[in-house]
């Protein structure tokens, strides 16, 4: 066989089941041996969404997302969702063209090193020179992404270097299992942990990975410890619990933020300081217990007093056989903060009848009409703290947000690889119209996957997180707002199915009427903001904690 079709096998070896990207005249022989092979080409178009889809299929699936470009500015295109990959801790193979190496008639067209362009945001960046390097190089590739923290690798593949004769057969996989802590380490962490009068427990990204749900919920249950999360850490333990009090939207402030100024330890899981700190750490404040499978990074925010690494889900429920419920723990204070948090948070202003809808009542009508185990893909604008701060997440990996890169324009790519990955599963991209209309052209995409999928787009006609920071900083408004196209006609002219949200009460039907019907729907969505200035400015900085 020839280098593209080993590199082909290897993936094929490896388990991938899909690559997305845009071939070029360079990946050619790549893409003829993808034709002869049971992986899956998904043809997008735009190589940032291709580079979205991947990491998606390796945030869900625990595998290795994998895409494919040209050399030149196809491999541009892809820096930005390997920055994603690389802060959100998700497995993905970026694979590239190039021309040839060995004797080449093009000069230096198209050429720029893009081995060393990403060096920054990849774990390992390798140029293949030789066809009997394939199977070591995949190999190491795939273990490098997925080891902990998890993240992107990158290979480029020269044209005439694919085409040139190998003997060589991939390698075996083989898995490493992460250790699990010392006995010393749980120790110390137990007698923290039981000399504490108030410990918190904090679920952060690393949580909704690996299946550790279940040893964390089982020490929730154990020890009957209050818990919240980091925005990616939601839904890792069932939201709804009554013992959960939400996710930290903001560094500082907010009702949850009553419940860690009172702890005097947390437990802090599956954090690293990639996703936007759910509290700042102070000298002198609480002391913090750092639980996950790497060390921490200290930062000025975040120097954690004991660290027990490795296995996270095995050490939890060490550290729970460890532990004995102590009649020292005085909880009765989280306790009035999650009514607190029930009253003022996931309850406010559901009902409200005001139109355009205010971001709480969007947030109840979708949570209403998504069933437990359906997917949300966000993108990123100011929607996102309030689905971070009202929406409950029942189940892990079920409100899928990126708050590490926080890049706009991965909604609806993340929706498209989560509907593949999960077909049986109700699927929801959830986009400004800023965001949307980034890589709106991938609804093609899914029209051409014949995919069931609703993207609801938010529509205020401008940039609203930036504006709300505007108005907060005391600046004149200005230079953020702009025109967009008849969505629900925009949509229609592709293939799929528009709708306009034009009262209160008209969300949560048309969702399900969507998703009865099966198909892509584009529903726009008015979206009033003025809540920005009433909750996340005014009410907060007068907020008063409970008793």
């Amino acid at each position: 066989m020839n280098t593209a079709e080993l590199l082909v096998r290897c993936l094929e070896s490896e388990g991938v089941e899909y690559v997305f990207g845009i071939p070029g005249e360079e990946n050619l022989d790549l893409l003829e041996a993808l034709r002869e092979s049971k992986i899956k080409l998904v043809l997008t178009r735009h190589e940032q969404a291709a580079g979205f889809m991947a990491a998606t299929v390796g945030r869900l699936t625990g595998r290795v997302g994998v895409c494919l470009s040209t050399l030149g500015p196809g491999a541009t295109n892809f820096m930005t969702s390997a920055a994603y990959a690389l802060l959100g801790g998700m497995p993905v193979l970026f694979i590239t063209g190039q021309k040839p190496i060995r004797a080449s008639k093009q000069g230096r067209f198209q050429i720029i090193d893009i081995v060393r362009m990403m060096e920054p945001v990849t774990h390992l960046s390798r140029q293949i020179i030789d066809g009997n390097n394939v199977p070591h190089l995949v190999r190491e590739c795939f273990r490098r992404a997925l080891a902990e923290k998890p993240g992107p690798v990158h290979l480029e593949l020269p044209e005439d270097i694919a085409g040139e004769p190998t003997e060589r057969r991939p390698f075996t996989v083989t898995n490493v299992a992460p250790p699990d802590a010392s006995p010393g380490a749980i120790r110390k962490a137990a007698e923290m942990i039981q000399a504490a009068k108030r410990p918190l427990l904090l679920l952060a990204s690393a949580c909704s990975r690996n299946n550790s749900a279940a040893a964390l919920r089982d020490f929730v249950d154990r020890t009957g410890m209050y818990f919240f999360s980091t925005q990616m850490g939601k839904g890792a333990v069932d939201e709804r619990h009554p013992q959960c009090l939400g996710a930290a939207a903001l560094s500082a402030g907010d009702y949850v933020h009553c419940a860690i100024e009172r702890a005097d330890l947390i437990i802090n899981v599956g954090h690293d300081v990639s996703e936007k700190p759910p509290f700042i750490m102070r000298e002198g404040g609480q002391k913090v217990v750092h639980i996950s499978y790497f060390p921490a990074q200290m930062d000025d925010v975040y120097f954690p007093q004991h660290e027990v690494i490795g296995c996270t889900a095995a050490n939890m429920r060490m550290l729970a056989d460890a532990i004995t419920p102590s009649p020292e723990w005085a909880f009765d204070y989280f306790g009035r903060v999650r009514e607190q948090m029930q009253e003022e948070v996931f309850e406010n202003k559901a009902a409200d009848t005001a139109f355009p809808n205010v971001p709480q009542r969007i947030v109840a009508d979708v949570r209403r009409a998504m069933p437990s185990d359906g997917i949300l893909c966000l993108d990123n604008g100011m929607y996102k703290l309030w689905f971070a701060r009202n929406y409950q997440a029942h189940a892990p990996n079920t409100l899928l947000l990126d708050n590490a890169l926080a890049t706009m324009g991965a909604g609806l790519p993340v929706a498209i690889a989560a509907k593949l990955v999960q077909p049986e599963r109700k699927v929801v991209a959830l986009c400004g119209d800023g965001g949307f209309m980034m890589n709106s052209q991938e609804l093609e995409t899914a029209l051409r996957l014949k995919l069931d999928l609703v993207v609801i787009v938010l529509r205020d006609d401008g940039y609203g997180m930036i504006t709300w920071k505007q108005g907060h900083e005391s600046f004149p408004l200005f230079g953020l707002d702009f025109g967009n196209p008849d969505f629900v006609r925009y949509a229609e002219s592709y293939g799929a199915r528009g709708c306009r949200i034009t009262g209160t009460g008209e969300l949560e039907p048309a969702l399900a009427k969507a998703f009865a019907e099966g198909g892509v729907h584009v529903l726009e969505v008015p979206i009033d903001y003025s809540e920005n200035e009433a909750v996340f400015t005014k009410s907060l900085r007068e907020r008063v904690c409970v008793v």
